[in-house]
């Protein structure tokens, strides 16, 4: 099966994973799903991963998955793509959307890298929106 979206297919993955409560979720490699990885790992929304390499050279992220310690309600409460392969949608560094009142992130491809929306307005660059998390 082709895959015409593969960012939303990794955002799935850690959906459904987290509605199974599984600890740990695969996912196929690309350099876009590292970036966002990353920024998952550093604003503290999942506890750790790892970049495994593969034959075919695009390798398997495995992403180990954050609870609550009390509640094991998932610390990922949503997770929503944005721009999508038929709807692109780029911003202005003026529109960069805070999401939930600065709670939330928002990821953006810009043409310094992968970062999130309150990064992108400090380096002032706009850039096409990925998707949202909180």
């Amino acid at each position: 099966m082709a895959l015409t979206d593969p960012i939303a297919d990794y955002l799935t993955r850690i959906r459904n994973a987290q509605q199974a409560n599984h600890r740990i979720v695969e996912i196929p490699g690309s350099k876009m799903k590292r970036s966002i990885t990353e920024i998952l790992y550093d604003q503290g929304y999942i506890l750790k991963y790892k970049f495994d390499d593969t034959d075919n050279g695009q390798g398997v992220i495995k992403i180990a998955l954050k609870y609550d310690k009390q509640t094991k309600i998932p610390v990922i409460k949503k997770l929503g793509r944005i721009s999508r392969p038929g709807l692109r949608k780029f911003v202005p560094v003026a529109e960069i959307p805070r999401i939930i009142n600065g709670l939330g992130i928002a990821i953006m491809s810009t043409s310094r890298g992968v970062m999130i929306g309150k990064e992108a307005v400090k380096q002032n660059v706009g850039g096409e929106l990925i998707c949202y998390v909180y």
